[in-house]
């Protein structure tokens, strides 16, 4: 092997942090702690993760979200398809 092929570079991304005061009912905030523990993340990362989502919607309206993307081909439909007709009988079905 080359030795240039063996060097890595690692790259540390700074951010700036700022801290951020919020009245939330005490219930809510137990029940969002054990959420992000049992998800391996600190809840300042939920929140942060879930208010960088809000204003990337209010920016890119248009752009699909990485989760959607990974969807878009996984099912294959028929040509002759019907959206609307296989609604209306899923809504009648349920509705019964």
């Amino acid at each position: 092997m080359d030795f240039l092929t063996r060097i890595r570079i690692f790259v540390k991304k700074i951010r700036m942090t700022t801290k951020l005061t919020l009245s939330v009912e005490k219930t809510v905030i137990e029940k969002a702690k054990e959420y992000a523990k049992n998800s391996g993340r600190s809840l300042s990362n939920l929140i942060e993760s879930y208010l960088e989502g809000l204003t990337m919607e209010s920016h890119t309206p248009n752009k699909i979200s990485p989760k959607l993307k990974r969807l878009v081909g996984s099912v294959k439909l028929p040509n002759n398809f019907d959206e609307k007709k296989e609604l209306e009988q899923y809504f009648k079905k349920k509705h019964l």
